[in-house]
């Protein structure tokens, strides 16, 4: 046996938890929002969790570092995208609509620099006391500043 599972090629990414490998609460979590949301995504995508120190190079070219750990993203083989916060977990839907944008190539064309306004805001409340938000909300001006992507192909 060759140890080839014959569906990878077949499916279109992976839907990657970035953790610190001693958080096992954002393992659980995840796993529970996959299972509440997502089960029948799995014949699309698949699903992981990865020890994010180990990893460190592909949240590298997410904009992210371990100290930004746990993060969630989808690797499509062309990019990987980043799914914004990873509180938005608890937000009904979240994840799978994450993985919804994916299949509708949403997520390619906001990679590309399409702008999307019908859900500006939709996260304001909660952006407005963590800070992991702010800093976003800064990362993204500086991109786009920079004009630099927010990963690159591998």
């Amino acid at each position: 046996s060759s140890g080839i599972n014959a569906e990878w090629p077949l499916r279109p990414g992976f839907v990657i938890l970035f953790h610190d490998p001693e958080d096992q609460e954002s393992v659980k979590k995840f796993t529970e929002k996959v299972a509440e949301e997502s089960q029948d995504q799995r014949n699309s995508v698949n699903f992981l969790h990865a020890n994010g120190f180990k990893f460190a190079h592909p949240l590298s070219h997410l904009g992210r570092t371990t100290k930004d750990l746990p993060v969630i993203a989808i690797d499509s083989f062309k990019h990987m995208y980043l799914f914004p916060k990873f509180e938005n977990i608890n937000r009904p839907g979240r994840l799978r609509r994450f993985i919804e944008d994916l299949h509708s190539g949403r997520l390619h064309r906001e990679f590309h620099g399409e702008v999307f306004r019908d859900r500006e805001g939709e996260d304001a409340a909660a952006a407005g006391s963590d800070e992991q938000g702010s800093a976003s909300s800064q990362e993204k001006k500086d991109r786009e500043k920079k004009k630099v992507p927010t990963a690159t192909l591998r």
